[in-house]
């Protein structure tokens, strides 16, 4: 096998972990109050990741003070994607949602040429107004499928863009597993805190086998997306992680019965497409 194909079969393995999670906190179906959920999964998570003892990447805390600052901010962003996310996703078809998010490509695409003053072409720049005509596509502003809900899936995707920008600022040398544990950290006290202003309910065995399950596939996607940076090549690997949308539809429509508009899907092939495109060009411009 070469590393080019181990690296895309690691790309949707760890896709197909991250949808998973998904569903399993979305079939909760919210017999857990948010804040008290995502505490609750990330108390979890962070247990995993501690007991890994560093198997799944370095874990150490001797960083410099700028990357530091980069880590806090990182993680108060995803502080406020994890609300937005979920409550989205407890409350949109989950196939909508992800086709939304796949729009995130382009859009720190975007920024970079935006913010970082990074050289885009012509050729991407329209590939990015195309793939933002898709999302208009799927969220159909003014349509009956248009609600509050698209508008926080929405605000999680932003969300997305600017973790995915500020963590582009880290040091090489910060260990991957160190930012996961921060993050999953931050997110479990702002959410514990949180909590503290509504009533706590007891949790159902189901539910407790459903939030522990998506504490595992949260790390195992986290895991086999760290052996994607090492393996194969980062242009040729990246754009498999639209398969992220494939299992979102798969499982949307075995697990919860929803299948999206027809205007959905050509939405999200149009995101696709010119993201793939533009992972394309990324790569031909830097041969």
């Amino acid at each position: 096998m070469s590393v080019n194909l181990a690296g895309a079969l690691l790309m949707m393995g760890s896709m197909a972990f991250f949808v998973l999670n998904d569903t399993m906190l979305k079939l909760t179906g919210g017999a857990v109050p948010l804040f008290q959920l995502l505490f609750v999964r990330s108390l979890i998570t962070c247990g995993l990741i501690l007991a890994t003892k560093g198997r799944l990447g370095a874990l150490h805390f001797n960083i410099a003070r700028r990357d530091w600052v980069i880590i806090w901010v990182r993680a108060a962003t995803e502080v406020m994607i994890s609300y937005f996310f979920l409550t989205a996703l407890f409350n949109m078809p989950l196939a909508n949602l992800t086709a939304i998010l796949q729009v995130v490509p382009l859009a720190v695409t975007l920024a970079s040429a935006v913010i970082l003053r990074e050289a885009v072409g012509w050729r991407r720049s329209l590939a990015i107004a195309v793939g933002f005509c898709g999302v208009l596509l799927i969220v159909r502003p003014g349509a009956e499928g248009f609600n509050i809900w698209s508008i926080y899936a929405l605000i999680a995707m932003i969300g997305v863009t600017i973790r995915d920008l500020v963590t582009r600022k880290l040091s090489p040398t910060v260990p991957s597993m160190t930012v996961t544990l921060v993050t999953a950290a931050s997110v479990m006290t702002s959410a514990g805190l949180a909590s503290l202003g509504t009533p706590w309910v007891a949790i159902s065995a189901e539910s407790w086998g459903l939030i522990v399950a998506s504490a595992f596939c949260i790390l195992g996607g986290y895991f086999f997306s760290i052996q994607v940076m090492r393996s194969g090549d980062v242009s040729f690997t990246a754009p498999f992680r639209y398969s992220g949308l494939v299992w979102a539809l798969i499982l949307g429509w075995f697990v919860f019965g929803e299948w999206p508009h027809v205007l959905t899907l050509v939405g999200a092939s149009i995101v696709v497409a010119t993201g793939v495109f533009s992972f394309y060009r990324e790569r031909k411009l830097s041969i």
